[in-house]
């Protein structure tokens, strides 16, 4: 009989489960748009809140798809090492960690306002409805696009109450960007998920296709996001950000047409495009005179 795991053991199997190391990816942009939302430096304890807001609804996610998906993990080479098929962690352990995750983002956000705690039960339905997404429909990686784009209206309704016109223009282009996020995500997974009959655009489409889709997605996303900085009257710096992201994105971009599953480099960037973004957002918003 093997010996029970120890607690540090427990933790980093925890951490593993959750992905912890990938919570970053994100962050970055969670934080620019709060910072924009109080337009210099927010309140600490709604600031608190909706960092814990954000973080429990990304876990509840995230180990919610772990256990729908446990099966389709299984017959997956790529992920039968994952706890739970592998059977390290039980499915209802898996259900306790959304359970707890959910329950903290409806704390956090009825201690933020009414309107955040209302709308808290329709954001939980987004996150952890994606988890079924890719049984019955192809539109699953757009579905997955819109949970990206609560990121902005999630920053502006903790903070301020309220969901102003200009941030559903950063709301659009987070959904562009999302999209095209995991777009480029879903072709690592292409084959087998054609081969466990699982849905997503880049089966219906293929991977030419979908890699025009990205590009096409990314180009709509700066453009919106750049409105969006136009309507908030932010400064230069903002705009040299998103001027720095649209480089990347177009070397990217050309790898990624010569290479389509190269999958690593896509999750790099987009933690290096936040971490530009979020350094961006604090010039402009902190810069002396503006």
């Amino acid at each position: 009989m093997s010996s029970p795991p120890s607690r540090t053991g427990g933790v980093r199997e925890l951490g593993r489960f959750l992905e912890l190391r990938a919570l970053g990816l994100n962050v970055p942009f969670a934080l620019a748009f709060v910072f924009v939302a109080a337009d210099g430096l927010p309140p600490l304890v709604p600031f608190l809140l909706i960092v814990v807001a954000f973080v429990g609804a990304r876990n509840a996610g995230h180990a919610f798809n772990r256990w729908a998906d446990r099966a389709y993990d299984a017959a997956n080479p790529r992920t039968a090492y994952r706890a739970l098929p592998a059977g390290r962690l039980s499915p209802g352990f898996a259900l306790a960690v959304t359970a707890a995750s959910a329950a903290v983002v409806v704390v956090a956000a009825a201690l933020l306002s009414r309107l955040a705690l209302e709308l808290a039960p329709v954001a939980l339905a987004i996150v952890l409805g994606y988890s079924f997404t890719k049984r019955v429909t192809d539109l699953s990686t757009p579905f997955l696009g819109l949970v990206e784009a609560l990121t902005p209206a999630a920053a502006f309704v903790g903070l301020t109450g309220r969901l102003p016109w200009a941030a559903l223009l950063a709301v659009a282009g987070f959904f562009a960007w999302g999209t095209a996020f995991e777009t480029v995500h879903s072709l690592g997974d292409l084959d087998s998920d054609r081969a466990l009959g699982l849905r997503s655009l880049p089966v219906r489409l293929g991977r030419e296709a979908s890699v025009r889709l990205v590009v096409a997605l990314q180009a709509s996303a700066l453009a919106l996001l750049g409105l969006f900085g136009y309507a908030e009257r932010l400064a230069v710096p903002y705009f040299g950000a998103l001027v720095v992201i649209t480089a990347a994105v177009v070397a990217s971009d050309r790898r990624l047409a010569a290479d389509p599953e190269h999958v690593r480099l896509s999750f790099g960037l987009h933690l290096a495009f936040g971490l530009v973004f979020l350094a961006g957002v604090l010039l402009a918003v902190f810069l002396p005179g503006r």
